[in-house]
């Protein structure tokens, strides 16, 4: 063994371990213990590099060293966390969250995603769908957000408002998308109509239960989509819908109308109907003038569109599709299905082509294939 050799390498190892990222204490240690390996190995299997063979043992002891240090420090900080001896309290302060991540010095539209991300579960992708904007945008913006709240102190519950907004995009998200968050929204929602005597409170949480209600018929056993109109109606949660319906009356009695109460009246005139094709439309058609006059959202337009061609025809809801953006998500799929009802199948089928390839969902995307299919083969008889 030549000691000299292992003297000589020993400050080019501790300059290349430092080049990695290792500061010199862990590096000296690190390359102590590399030398004492070589001591036991070489006298019997030599290195062809003397120098490469320091450098890899040297490294993978500082990382073993790294990572025994860090799990310490983890158990010790677990230990120092750890509640005191006795029963703890049932505290659930999800909803504290909510209004603590909704902070003043955000926009309410910042806080509402910075919200969905880190409280609620929900992907960087879904919030931008919910959103309608480029997933890359939506990153910025929760980026953006998590640099404006790093310093400033979560002691400012934020409005009401932007926590209603957040606990709705959850629902949504949990009753139509890839993670199960609907029950999880409703039982949070039921917390804050417990402790704030608002209408819009009230009438979020019926518009949840009112469209919760639906929710077993909505797809069929091999996990198809059924749209409204086939739904069976016997697997509706008339419990559930009789509870929406009390609560929203009681908002509604109160003459202080917002979205969500107009959302639930729409919702509470499709449960009424003992038939699809016993639905006022008409009604329909004027809760969404409401609610259009409230939010002036392209997605109330669409769907007031689908309202119109129901109440007045198909060509009267064509018109009212006329100036929505064609970019708009399903905007494709309702034109569609205003197409069908019109009569122009070839038209309807090449649509729901369409809008199948830019379906969010799977489900979506087989329902809408499928009606094309159905179209271009009624045409092709």
């Amino acid at each position: 063994m030549d000691e000299a050799l292992l003297r000589g390498l020993t400050p080019s190892v501790l300059t290349v371990l430092g080049r990695r990222g290792a500061d010199f204490a862990a590096a000296e240690d690190a390359v102590q213990d590399a030398l004492v390996e070589a001591v036991r190995v070489w006298p019997d299997d030599p290195p062809r590099d003397a120098k490469g063979w320091l450098v890899t043992v040297a490294w993978r002891k500082f990382l073993d060293q790294t990572r025994a240090d860090t799990a310490r420090r983890r158990r010790e900080d677990r230990i120092e966390e750890e509640p005191a001896p006795g029963p703890a309290p049932g505290v659930d302060d999800t909803l504290q969250l909510y209004f603590l991540c909704a902070h003043p010095s955000l926009t309410p539209s910042s806080a509402v995603a910075l919200t969905l991300r880190a409280v609620g579960g929900l992907t960087t992708r879904q919030i931008a769908q919910a959103y309608l904007v480029p997933e890359a945008t939506m990153a910025q913006r929760i980026s953006r957000a998590k640099r404006t709240v790093s310093g400033v102190r979560f002691d400012r519950p934020g409005d009401v408002a932007t926590v209603l907004r957040v606990l709705y995009l959850v629902f949504n998200e949990g009753y139509s998308g890839d993670v199960d968050l609907a029950a999880e929204a409703i039982r949070l929602t039921r917390q804050l109509a417990a402790v704030i005597d608002h209408p819009e409170v009230a009438g979020l949480l019926a518009l949840m239960l009112l469209h919760h209600a639906r929710r077993a018929s909505r797809t069929a056993p091999d996990g198809s989509l059924v749209p409204l109109a086939e739904q069976d109606r016997t697997r509706w949660d008339t419990a559930a819908i009789a509870e929406g319906v009390r609560i929203l009356q009681t908002a509604l009695a109160r003459d202080r109308l917002g979205e969500f109460q107009a959302q639930a009246a729409i919702a509470a005139l499709h449960a009424d109907a003992p038939t699809a094709e016993e639905t006022d439309w008409v009604q329909i058609v004027e809760w969404y003038d409401e609610l259009a006059r409230l939010t002036d959202s392209p997605v109330v337009r669409l769907n007031r569109a689908v309202a119109v061609g129901e109440a007045d025809g198909p060509r009267a809801g064509l018109a009212a599709l006329a100036g929505i953006e064609d970019s708009l998500p399903r905007r494709t799929a309702v034109e569609a299905h205003l197409r069908e009802r019109d009569g122009d199948l070839e038209t309807a089928a090449r649509l729901y082509a369409e809008a199948a390839h830019k379906a969010p969902n799977l489900a979506e995307r087989d329902y809408l294939t499928r009606r094309a299919a159905r179209l271009n083969t009624r045409g092709s008889q």
